[in-house]
């Protein structure tokens, strides 16, 4: 169904028992789309080089307590996109999302650029017709264009806005006196700024999020909503960021009080030499597969 290049690994290196698309709760979808990067480059590897990190993890979780990939993990072949345009992009990635949702699959989608987004949310609005969309990020992505296209990554939830859904970024730290403008005039938007969370006591600002939230979640990371100590690799670092547990702790409380739909890791990309991001993107995809189907 997916037409690309196979990664020549599972995910998590799981064998054919426990990854057979037709028995498999998940999908890891990897999209190598990188066309309007605007600072540091090679996100286009990042999909690939979170599945071969995979590998080194621990297939018992010892939060959970489980093996959660007994749900089974499918990984399909890269979506191929890397010669189109964006919106072209956006197209290929929501119909490749639509038909894995009609077939009963938990989407897991790996950049590759932020601008992938769009298409995975467009998609997932063919079988969900009301939720929320979580950004965490460090970024506010709300230029209504950047370097002549209104698809560029810097713009992805601008567009998302336009599609009618309300926004909750987390992690924010950086944006222009545009997105400044436009944050205060909508009112389907919420900015958690890191500063907010770093000053916050007893997690009220995890409870602010929650409570900003629908029913129904779509859950995106851009991993420069990291700070650079854990993720120095990735397009636009900034510093000032959340940590491991801060984010973990911040998903699995949004998995466990509301339905997450879909779920995505983009921005990734790989430095020689540096493998632990890539580990850590990687673990955060299996976090994600464990809070949503494990029992406890």
């Amino acid at each position: 169904m997916i037409k690309g290049n196979f990664i020549p690994i599972n995910f998590l290196g799981l064998d054919e028992n426990s990854s057979r698309f037709e028995t498999s709760k998940v999908v890891i979808l990897p999209v190598p789309f990188e066309r309007t990067v605007s600072f540091g480059r090679g996100t286009s590897r990042g999909p690939s080089s979170i599945i071969y990190s995979s590998r080194c993890l621990e297939l018992y979780d010892d939060e959970l307590g489980c093996e959660p990939y007994t749900c089974g993990v499918h990984t399909l072949a890269e979506l191929e996109c890397g010669s189109v345009d964006p919106a072209h992009m956006v197209s290929a990635v929501s119909e490749a999302c639509s038909q894995l949702l009609g077939l009963n699959k938990f989407i897991i989608t790996l950049g590759g650029e932020h601008s992938i987004t769009l298409g995975a949310i467009k998609g997932h609005k063919t079988r969900f017709k009301d939720f929320s969309v979580l950004n965490l990020d460090a970024h506010c992505d709300l230029r209504d264009s950047y370097e002549g296209t209104p698809f560029n990554h810097a713009c992805v939830m601008r567009r998302v806005l336009e599609e009618g859904y309300n926004v909750v970024e987390v992690g924010i730290r950086s944006y222009s006196k545009e997105e400044a403008e436009f944050i205060k005039g909508n009112k389907n938007l919420k900015v958690i700024h890191a500063r907010e969370i770093f000053k916050s006591k007893n997690q009220e600002w995890m409870d602010e999020v929650i409570s900003s939230l629908l029913p129904q979640v779509y859950i995106s990371v851009d991993l420069d909503v990291f700070d650079p100590s854990f993720v120095p690799s990735t397009g636009t670092p900034e510093p000032g960021g959340l940590g491991w547990y801060d984010v973990t702790e911040l998903i699995k409380t949004v998995f466990k009080k509301r339905k997450v739909i879909g779920f995505d890791i983009m921005e990734l990309a790989p430095a020689s030499g540096i493998v632990g991001p890539d580990v850590l993107a990687a673990k955060l995809a299996y976090k994600a597969i464990g809070y949503k189907f494990s029992k406890k």
